[in-house]
């Protein structure tokens, strides 16, 4: 999963030797808090952090023996360090290094994926404010329904993802902590004193709160957070699906040269990018179901979560980052096709006109059931006869007996549709 879908700096950073370094970095932290407390002979701690190191094929040596990579881990490096080895791991458990070593490598993986976000704020502010004013038809259920704007469109996406930063930025927080309380939590044989120099020295905050381990809640918050920004790429994905389709055709994604489109149909040009990530979002909407079936353990802990998490800590944060960069290319490269835009817009006999006429008619004191149906008749009739909309109206005998003709004239404006677009992008983009 790692070598297909991730960046090199995510791909290192989930290597099985990163995980140990990263352990390695922790073990040092508590040692030289330790040392700052008084309790580990600076020498000691001099000569821990200047020979601490280990092989990885050693590690793996020593646990086909003792079933614990944790111990075979910390024996790899003592045969490094020497006596003074006797100061590390002191009176930790397993779970005070491992846990706050994920604190380490998630909130290094939140800082790649934020990148990303980054990324696709930018391309789509630049689309939002390239296509402003492009309009276009807006559909609900598929089917026209009034014009919007390409403009309009991006910014939602972008408001969208400003929403999606905040929510990751929260969730990276409450993964950004660290734990050395003991096997129960309690520091019978560490300090409080110490797990919050361990963690500053590690970049992290000490949690208030820990067992034998940090509490899966945070785990279910970052992951759930990763779940609904997939879901952010995907709704893009899916719309551009859909405005590929053959009958729309109003965007492409970007096909390059000597790209082939189906081994059967030389003339297919598939939107493989936008379908690739609605199936991706998938696997990470049930990895974050995972996550939150680590909340519940026995106790103060047991080992049902540490398997799957050696799955969905690599896969989803390697996933989104994938996801993030492809639809980023997908956007940088979108082909907006403004002369088919313009066709569809029309192509439905100007019947988006129909509430402007309705609320024209509304304004005379008609009743609003009365004039719907008014309206109604006119506009399944064009849609029947594929006639315009507006030709029909101007001369309906029962409309002209409430609007004059010239009366008419601004209800097909289709400006008005536009009118309050700046409004939109001074909402989402002022001081962005």
């Amino acid at each position: 999963m790692l070598e297909r879908y991730s960046r090199p700096e995510m791909r290192e950073l989930w290597t099985l030797e990163n995980k140990f370094r990263v352990w390695l970095e922790v073990e040092l932290a508590v040692t030289k808090a330790w040392t700052e407390l008084g309790e580990v002979p600076q020498d000691a701690c001099d000569e821990i952090h200047e020979k601490a190191d280990f092989e990885l094929d050693r590690i793996l040596e020593i646990e086909e023996t003792t079933k614990h990579d944790v111990i075979a881990f910390l024996s790899a490096v003592e045969e490094k360090v020497g006596p003074s080895s006797r100061y590390i791991h002191l009176g930790c458990t397993s779970s005070d290094i491992v846990d706050t070593a994920n604190g380490v490598l998630l909130t290094r993986a939140a800082d790649i994926v934020a990148q990303g976000i980054d990324r696709i704020l930018g391309v789509l502010k630049d689309l939002a404010f390239k296509h402003k004013g492009l309009l276009c038809m807006g559909r609900t259920h598929g089917i026209h329904a009034e014009p919007t704007t390409y403009g309009l469109k991006f910014t939602g996406f972008y408001a969208e993802f400003l929403r999606h930063k905040e929510r990751f930025d929260a969730a990276r927080e409450a993964i950004r902590v660290g734990k050395l309380s003991g096997a129960v939590g309690t520091f019978a044989h560490l300090s409080p004193e110490l797990e919050e120099r361990t963690c500053a020295i590690l970049g992290l905050k000490a949690d208030p709160h820990s067992t034998q381990i940090v509490q899966r809640d945070r785990y279910a918050q970052f992951f759930s957070a990763l779940a609904i920004l997939a879901g952010g790429v995907e709704r893009i994905a899916l719309e551009l699906r859909h405005l590929q389709r053959t009958e729309v055709s109003e965007v492409e994604e970007g096909f390059t040269k000597g790209q082939k489109g189906s081994s059967a149909m030389p003339h297919k040009k598939n939107p493989i990018s936008a379908e690739n990530l609605c199936g991706l979002s998938r696997v990470i909407r049930g990895n974050s179901l995972a996550a939150m079936e680590n909340q519940a353990l026995w106790h103060e802990r047991d080992i049902s979560h540490s398997s799957v998490e050696r799955v969905i800590m690599p896969d989803t944060t390697a996933l989104i980052d994938y996801m993030l960069s492809r639809l980023s290319g997908v956007l940088e490269r979108l082909v907006v096709k403004e002369d088919v835009i313009q066709r569809n817009l029309l192509s439905s006999f100007g019947l988006f006109y129909s509430q402007r006429v309705l609320n024209k008619l509304i304004n005379t004191g008609l009743k609003r059931q009365e004039a719907y149906e008014m309206v109604q008749k006119v506009a399944m009739k064009c849609w029947k006869e594929r006639i315009q909309f507006e030709d029909e109206i101007r001369v309906d005998a029962e409309v002209n007996k409430h609007v004059k003709n010239n009366d008419l004239d601004e209800a097909f404006d289709p400006s008005y549709y536009t009118r309050y677009e700046e409004v939109v992008f001074s909402r989402v983009f002022e001081d962005k």
